[in-house]
């Protein structure tokens, strides 16, 4: 789906600059407004992906607008345009709510990376809010016989009935949001709130003011009051994904919350009393981290009073064959489809594979090859795994060699999908491949691996 861009300045020659620089280097379509208010006519009209709008324009200006546009469309990502050296302005427009500012005169190589940046960023928010909306359906999809599993089971039934911290931790795509449900699903809370958290999606600068709240005044554009999550989270359940990537400074504040259940809105001089039980999930290894410096003691042992370890994929492949045929049941639902099953020759491949991106990996195979199929089975011919390998490629039947070559289209198409949503993901991360993964919800080494499969040089992206 091509790209929405809504371009606002007052300078007729500056919108059309913007337009024919960006539609030909990103594909996207950008609409032209000349004025605040002729931008919020069109936002009542089309949905946009991004908003690039000058600060300094007569009658309404960027900052009005801004203001406008995060009160009537709050997950709309804004890049500000303001003239050269103004810093001041910058930080204003930043602290206000836009994503980023790029000054002008501006290169065209800087404006190309600025906006796909902000375009990458507002693609994943959404995809985030879709995985979310997707994940709270079902803490049934936590399924499985294996002894992992049913020590897991036992863990969630136990600490559902207390009301302590939990920290999850696994790889990703081992359940831990689904974990957090049903601890939630079974505790004395379960007619209450459950807030989820995805902290790495949130700017920091950001994620105090959404965890806390603020007070009227307390920031540039801070028109009321507003609650935070833990507001809302009162008397039910806070969810804190990944919480191995948050920064030292929200660290030290959310401890204050573990310690005393109080939190301290920004610009409020009083302190809050709230009734939350913490769930917190990390891929991270945060005992490294402590070695390191980059994770607190204090709030490591804060948070890791009743720890749940979920297992990978591979140390539980017998539960794979119910695992799958539940996703393609639920997924034939979900797309309409008539039910399908899965031939005894995929759900063997299945069982043979490594899965480092664990279930959620295999959800993404099954989804596909529900797609491809085109009758009432799943066949090898519809699972796009890798190819196997020359010596057994020469004693293949013709039929099975044209399987083989259907098998080998799909896995260009999904090399080039790979190197085109990772190389985004590096783009936006510098190449740091730790911060890379974070932004595709897996470990750094199920990452590399892909990465090393189809051949992707992160060099290439610092």
């Amino acid at each position: 789906m091509t790209a929405q861009i809504l371009v606002v300045d007052d300078e007729t020659d500056m919108t059309r600059l913007l337009q024919r620089t960006l539609e030909p280097e990103l594909g996207c379509k950008v609409t032209m407004a000349f004025s605040g208010e002729m931008a919020l006519d069109i936002l009542d009209q089309t949905a946009f992906d991004l908003v690039v709008c000058d600060i300094k324009m007569p009658g309404m200006d960027g900052f009005e607008l801004l203001d406008r546009i995060k009160a009537g469309y709050p997950d709309l990502t804004v890049v500000m345009l303001t003239a050269f050296g103004n810093i001041e302005s910058a930080v204003k427009a930043i602290k206000a709510g836009a994503y980023d500012f790029i000054a002008k005169p501006f290169e065209r190589e800087e404006i190309i990376f600025k906006i796909q940046k902000a375009l990458e960023r507002s693609l994943l928010l959404k995809e985030n809010k879709r995985l979310l909306k997707d994940r709270e359906a079902d803490p049934h999809d936590l399924i499985g016989k294996s002894e992992p599993m049913q020590r897991v089971f036992d863990q969630i039934r136990m600490v559902a009935a207390s009301d302590v911290t939990v920290l999850i931790t696994g790889e990703s795509g081992t359940g831990k949001d689904l974990t957090a449900r049903s601890i939630h699903a079974l505790s004395p809370r379960r007619e209450e709130a459950f807030i989820s958290v995805n902290c790495p999606t949130i700017p920091e600068f950001i994620l105090e003011s959404e965890l806390f709240g603020y007070k009227k005044g307390a920031f540039t554009n801070a028109t009321q009051d507003r609650d935070g999550l833990f507001q809302e989270a009162d008397k039910g359940t806070i969810f804190l994904d990944e919480i191995g990537d948050i920064g030292p400074s929200i660290q030290t504040k959310l401890l204050r919350v573990l310690q005393e259940k109080e939190i301290k809105p920004l610009g409020d001089t009083k302190i809050r009393k709230v009734d939350v039980r913490i769930i917190a999930s990390t891929n991270r290894n945060l005992k490294q981290k402590m070695a390191d410096n980059e994770f607190r003691q204090d709030f490591f042992y804060r948070l890791n009073v009743l720890p749940i370890e979920l297992p990978p994929l591979r140390d539980r492949i017998m539960d794979i064959p119910m695992i799958a045929d539940h996703l393609v049941a639920k997924h034939c639902k979900k797309m309409k489809k008539d039910p399908k099953t899965i031939s005894e020759p995929v759900m063997d491949l299945l069982m043979k594979q490594p899965w480092p991106g664990n279930v959620r990996e295999l959800e993404n195979i099954l989804v596909q090859g529900i797609l491809y199929s085109k009758d009432d089975t799943l066949r090898l011919a519809d699972i796009p795994i890798r190819d196997m390998d020359e010596g057994k490629k020469r004693s293949m039947d013709p039929s099975a060699m044209e399987t083989l070559s259907y098998k080998t289209a799909k896995e260009k198409i999904l090399k080039e999908f790979n190197h085109s949503y990772i190389g985004a993901r590096l783009s936006m991360a510098g190449g740091n491949i730790t911060r890379a993964a974070g932004m595709c919800e897996m470990d750094r080494q199920a990452l590399q691996q892909i990465m090393k499969r189809y051949e992707i040089d992160p060099d290439k992206f610092r």
